[in-house]
């Protein structure tokens, strides 16, 4: 069973080349007060994050996690992440993990304010128990996320491509999803493309082509939907990113929304109607996102 463990990190500088950065971690209890009050990341949700899923001590992954969350920082003027100490700081916490599945969390927040220096910290845990979604299906709604599809291009400000700590939209959104009978929900933009999940990807099938909507519209692109694909490709199936209408959402052989720790959740409904879903094809799916990855 996965243990709880905490790291807060004094970020070195992005051309910092010394090979160990252990006096720059300081271990802490999880279950204590290690934040300052005026610490931006809880006061305007002002920072970046990744979720790192860890199976039997095997943090996944890792590489493609670290590429965007030294992207994030860019996009929110951040200063830029010591890939090396992330990396190092993640394998301390991997010597904590035990068995089982395990969620290890960066944190990169803009610090305290009119503060010196950004704030960083890392966090283990046991994983929730995904094996319903991923064996039985969830069911989705569609959501308007109330800008167009070039809104991104139009005002890159939205920083819809980087994964903020600003999740208070995306929580909104499930809740909304639960309070119309469903599991999750698929954002579609007010010129109806569709967008992601509030905190997954979006995979369609269509015969022996699997579709994944096109980042350009500020999606942030998925570390699992990557190596899925990666995959996919290596099965001999063809894989695209295109935009993708809200109406061909219920054309598609099958459907996913995939993440870094409930991995591929089939969709078995979409605002009601059903999906068609193959329970030993997702297996599939899920052993292979099950089995180590770097």
């Amino acid at each position: 069973m996965a243990s709880r463990f905490a790291l807060m990190i004094d970020p070195a500088a992005s051309d910092d080349l010394r090979t160990d950065f252990a006096d720059s971690f300081t271990v802490v209890d999880p279950t204590a007060p290690a934040l300052n009050v005026s610490e931006l990341s809880t006061q305007r949700g002002d920072g970046i994050f990744e979720s790192i899923g860890v199976v039997e001590g095997h943090v996944q992954e890792t590489r493609a996690h670290l590429a965007r969350l030294a992207h994030s920082a860019q996009l929110c003027d951040l200063p830029a992440p010591n890939l090396a100490q992330w990396r190092q700081a993640i394998a301390l916490a991997t010597a904590h993990t035990g068995s089982g599945e395990g969620v290890i969390k960066l944190i990169l927040s803009r610090g305290v304010e009119h503060g010196p220096a950004p704030t960083a910290w890392l966090t283990s845990a046991p994983a929730p128990d995904f094996s319903a979604p991923r064996t039985r299906g969830i069911r989705v709604v569609t959501l308007d996320r109330g800008i167009d599809s070039g809104a991104p291009s139009r005002a890159p400000w939205l920083l819809l491509g980087a994964k903020t700590l600003s999740y208070a939209v995306n929580m909104a959104a499930i809740r909304e999803a639960k309070r119309r009978g469903a599991d999750d929900a698929i954002f579609v933009s007010s010129d109806d493309v569709v967008l992601e999940a509030p905190t997954a990807s979006v995979i369609l099938r269509f015969g022996d082509r699997f579709v994944t909507p096109a980042p350009a519209s500020g999606i942030l692109h998925g570390t699992t939907q990557l190596s899925l694909f990666e995959h996919l490709a290596e099965r001999g199936f063809a894989t695209d990113y295109e935009t993708v209408s809200a109406s061909s959402l219920r054309q598609a052989d099958g459907a996913w929304l995939v993440s870094s720790v409930r991995l591929a959740a089939p969709i078995t409904a979409i605002d009601g109607d059903e999906m068609s879903h193959d329970a030993e094809f997702s297996a599939s799916l899920n052993q292979y996102l099950l089995s180590p990855r770097d």
